[in-house]
């Protein structure tokens, strides 16, 4: 290790810093969207997430995505328990690697729980997540990063994630809601984000999370990492431009929630072009995905599934519309790692990032379909009728977000006792828990 560069390091471990904190700020975004009654169960999805893909990442994950290949479709237990990993290094020492890694395995998976928000099991979340991660992402995360990896070898270009994080995720989402169903009424009964500054400020941090996702994975903080930092940002404005826009054209107005879903689709559309275009590609690639993502959204209304918080039509649409695009104008004179794409005569880099989408697609389906029916045989999928008319924070997890009323001895009436004063305001907390 000692070849370890200061400054390199310094830079991610701050990345992935950076990409931890998408984590609660997905939550936030998610748990704006939800009705008040499932906000806490909402947030679950992603803080526990954060808890139990740790553990798998460090035992048995990283090896899998990153061990020495078995036939270029899985790593193998090499690195097992880390074992020998804090002993090696490159210009970064590879715990660090590993740990910048682990973050993306993590939000990979809470990304999918937008789409059967507020309506599955606690358990059923827990062990569909452990078994995505490792049947899904990290065999995925293999194929395209690993250096022995069949579409790494082939040419396929995803410079931080819009095949293995975002396609992966999104199609994943939408067999999730196809097979879990619709939630109860919709969509004749409109169910209404209860707390969009919740949503907006969640947005923000993810936006700001994201340069660690996507300038932190060009491994160093030299001028790599400064390109793809300011196509992230062109990337995020672009597409909060070109939702925006379609937004008054078609309605007339301009809504906060629809620039927040803009710029996360810019974002996600930029992902695996970060680093290998140049910024006046990254405002096309941000736009057009600001415009797919729009579209990908109105599919559910047209179709009839129930994709909660538009999981799939952000990330599943975005993610396939960055890694076309990346295919498209990709440019080697702004990473000699890249290769050029269509627009530079690069019909073969082109076809293989088609390749690469139709297989991380493919392969994410049938395998999140297997999963799904595994735990559906094991725990059951979905919540009762009666709990998910309760909300899903009280019968799941015991508790409300919110709490209408006051405690507060100092409001009390004076004549009260202590213990008059406690039986006369519990049930008002009881009221307000049962409100959500």
């Amino acid at each position: 290790m000692e070849n370890i560069n200061p400054g390199h390091t310094a830079w991610m471990l701050i990345a992935t810093a950076l990409v931890m904190l998408m984590v609660p700020g997905l939550a936030l975004f998610y748990g704006g969207m939800v009705q008040g009654k499932n906000v806490l169960s909402t947030f679950m999805h992603s803080f526990f997430a954060l808890c139990i893909i740790t553990i798998q990442w460090v035992l048995f994950g990283y090896t899998l995505a990153f061990g020495p290949t078995h036939g270029g479709l899985i790593g193998g237990f090499d690195f097992a328990f880390l074992d020998g990993v804090d002993k090696q290094g490159g210009d970064i020492p590879q715990l660090v690697f590993m740990m910048f890694q682990g973050m993306f395995a993590i939000i990979t998976p809470a990304l999918i729980s937008g789409a059967f928000a507020e309506r599955m099991k606690f358990s059923a979340f827990c062990l569909f997540t452990l078994l995505w991660a490792t049947l899904v992402y990290d065999p995925l995360a293999h194929w395209v990063w690993a250096s022995d990896g069949w579409l790494f070898k082939l040419g396929a270009l995803d410079f931080a994630g819009g095949t293995v994080v975002h396609l992966s995720s999104g199609i994943s989402a939408l067999v999730c809601a196809l097979m879990i169903g619709k939630r109860l009424g919709y969509p004749k009964v409109r169910h209404q984000p209860h707390n969009l500054t919740m949503t907006i400020l969640g947005a923000g941090l993810l936006w700001f999370g994201w340069f660690g996702f996507n300038a932190g994975s060009a491994l160093t903080s030299g001028g790599l990492a400064a390109l793809a930092l300011v196509n992230t940002q062109i990337g995020a404005a672009a597409g909060a431009m070109a939702w925006g826009l379609v937004e008054m054209m078609r309605v007339g107005k301009v809504t906060m929630l629809g620039i927040a879903s803009g710029l996360v689709a810019g974002l996600v559309g930029i992902t695996p072009a970060a680093g290998f275009v140049g910024p006046m590609a990254a405002i096309a690639i941000g736009g057009l995905a600001g415009l797919a993502c729009y579209g990908g959204v109105l599919l559910k209304s047209r179709l009839g599934y129930d994709d909660s918080l538009d999981a799939f039509g952000v990330h599943g649409v975005g993610g396939a519309a960055g890694a076309m695009l990346t295919g498209v104008f990709a440019n080697s004179a702004f990473n000699s790692a890249g290769k050029d794409g269509l627009l530079l005569g690069g019909t073969h880099v082109f076809l293989v990032q088609l390749l690469a989408i139709g297989a991380a697609a493919a392969y994410a389906a049938v395998v999140t379909f297997v999963i799904l029916k595994a735990v559906d045989a094991v725990v059951g999928l979905r919540v009762e009728k009666d709990e998910e008319r309760e909300g899903l924070d009280t019968v799941l997890h015991g508790e409300s977000g919110y709490t209408l009323g006051t405690t507060a001895s100092h409001l009390a009436p004076p004549e009260f006792t202590a213990g008059e004063e406690s039986s006369a305001v519990a049930p008002s907390l009881a009221v307000a828990t049962e409100n959500g």
